[in-house]
């Protein structure tokens, strides 16, 4: 019950009605937003291994497009001149100094002109390929920018942790997918093929490391056992997690796609049951995503300041005259 002068003060009871207005309307905006997400199929040949396949998978990151250009027309051109080269040596050797074809051997102990030439142009081809190649290391680990997006993984035995600090803490376990007719790997996991989003067998897994598409993402990764070791060949993306050591490399996806990898370091009986499933989604259907676990957020959004309540700090005793109550609370 509301006494004194206060409660027959219109202009107080007009403030107070505002405030509980505003306070109603103001409480779905303080809730958390609903999201939603249904996981993507994968494109056969897309992020995975081809049949019949002796390269290097597709890239789909520009760090991966720049290094399979380095391979394909420096290294590759360069190693099969090399080839060629020795090889026809090796022949016209053998048809050219036989014994039946030169009975007489030379007795030349050495040539200052061959020599000199077989010492420098080898200098020159590694130096050719060293230019190219440390650049590229440069580039694989050039520090991520400052507002990008951060996951950190964990390897375990035998399965991958993924820690979104940016999105509120949450966590997501990765485990493979059961395999029909074969022995079960990991118990209470569904088996592959039981969904239609489901990719190939030794490869899918039941939690998929979701990212957004198209802006860098700064991934820190360690272990909490033994060395593992996260690679995803289709985006040229490798880096082993150590005990007790964060490293960090920048991913960068250049389109939605579900790309998959596994563990790449020896780590105990079951290393070949530890893929990697790495789905990048389009940055509003990956907030959408994030918003399906409980306490999460949008990272890079401003919180929006909670409005202060009208009238708030100020208290007018009960006992106050009529007319000094209602010129406090104006």
């Amino acid at each position: 019950m509301i006494s004194g002068h206060i409660a027959r003060s219109p202009r107080l009871l007009g403030k107070a009605s505002l405030f509980f207005a505003a306070a109603f309307l103001a409480a779905p905006a303080l809730a958390q937003e609903e999201g939603s997400y249904t996981p993507m199929t994968p494109t056969e040949g897309v992020g995975m291994p081809t049949p019949g396949g002796i390269g290097f998978q597709e890239q789909y990151s520009p760090i991966g497009e720049y290094a399979l250009k380095i391979h394909n027309y420096a290294l590759m051109p360069i190693i099969t001149i090399i080839t060629l080269f020795v090889l026809a040596l090796l022949i016209w050797v053998v048809v050219r100094y036989n014994r039946r074809a030169n009975p007489v051997a030379s007795k030349t102990s050495h040539n200052t002109a061959i020599e000199v030439v077989w010492t420098i142009l080898p200098v020159f081809i590694l130096l050719g390929i060293a230019v190219p190649s440390i650049d590229l290391i440069a580039k694989q680990y050039k520090p991520a920018p400052k507002e990008a997006l951060t996951i950190k993984v964990t390897g375990n035995q035998w399965f991958w942790t993924y820690g979104y600090p940016d999105n509120g803490e949450f966590e997501v376990i990765s485990n493979m997918l059961n395999i029909p007719g074969q022995p079960v790997i990991n118990n209470g996991v569904r088996e592959v093929g039981s969904q239609a989003w489901d990719g190939p067998s030794h490869l899918e897994v039941d939690n998929r490391l979701v990212v957004p598409a198209g802006e860098p993402i700064r991934l820190q990764i360690t272990a909490a056992d033994v060395i593992h070791s996260f690679a995803v060949p289709s985006l040229w993306f490798k880096l082993d997690a150590v005990p007790g050591r964060i490293n960090e490399k920048v991913l960068f996806v250049e389109k939605p796609g579900v790309y998959y990898g596994q563990c790449s370091e020896l780590c105990g009986a079951k290393h070949g049951y530890m893929p990697i499933a790495l789905e990048a989604l389009p940055r509003e259907k990956y907030n959408q995503w994030v918003l399906t676990h409980p306490g999460a957020v949008i990272d890079g959004r401003e919180e929006p300041a909670a409005a202060a309540p009208a009238g708030e700090g100020e208290t007018v005793p009960a006992d106050m005259p009529e007319d000094a109550a209602t010129e406090a609370a104006a």
